[in-house]
């Protein structure tokens, strides 16, 4: 039995503990998914954003921007506990001490972040599983089918989606414009240390990505 990021875990379960929480997810993932903005607009520093955005494209980066930066310490924790995990288990030496301090760890995940999670929004978990890609390297799917079961990773890619959450997609911001201005949206907060640097599990070539886009424009 290897280890597991429980973090993922800890959210699909607070999407189902119970029914009442259930549909007061959805319903607040509905209202926070329509933030109604009354605030002077921010300026927007990212590379490929054009000068003269109308009202409506300014309100939806601004939501994007700060939903990256509500949910990427939670993508680093993962990221973090996962290295953490690994090397530890590696030191077990049976099945079962693995098995018993698997337990322990996932209860005291779920003691620390339960109630953070619970609040995040159907768009918030999205972006988390994006951004869990882009610390881990892998998908939130296959996480879970490594180091839980296929099964399990199947039932869990069916709760998600009742949320309209693809536990399945990764994150290119080469080829996707949502991953593109992420990216752009954390560089800016690492430079600005709103966020603290976690490199990404595989190698992001941003000024490159820039030059591509701007190319397609």
């Amino acid at each position: 039995m290897k280890t597991r990021v429980y973090l993922i875990f800890i959210l699909l379960a607070s999407l189902s503990s119970r029914a009442q929480v259930i549909t007061d997810t959805i319903k607040n993932g509905m209202e926070n998914d329509s933030i109604v903005f009354n605030i002077e607009m921010e300026e927007i520093v990212i590379s490929n954003v054009k000068s003269t955005l109308s009202e409506e494209e300014r309100k939806k980066l601004l939501i994007l921007r700060r939903r990256v930066l509500k949910v990427y310490p939670y993508a680093k924790i993962a990221a973090e506990r996962l290295t953490v995990l690994n090397a530890n288990m590696a030191k077990l030496k049976t099945e079962r001490e693995k098995k018993k301090y698997s337990k322990i760890v996932e209860k005291y995940l779920e003691t620390e972040f339960e109630d953070q999670l619970k609040k995040l929004s159907r768009k918030d978990g999205q972006i988390l599983v994006k951004l869990i890609y882009r610390q881990t390297g892998q998908s939130t799917f296959d996480l879970i089918k490594e180091h839980k079961s296929g099964w399990k990773a199947f039932w869990a890619n069916r709760m998600a989606k009742l949320f309209s959450i693809n536990i399945k997609e990764k994150y290119n911001p080469a080829t996707v414009p949502e991953d593109y201005y992420i990216e752009g949206f954390l560089l800016q907060a690492f430079a600005e240390r709103r966020l603290i640097r976690q490199e990404p599990a595989f190698e992001i070539d941003y000024a490159a990505i820039t030059q591509k886009w701007m190319d397609k424009q």
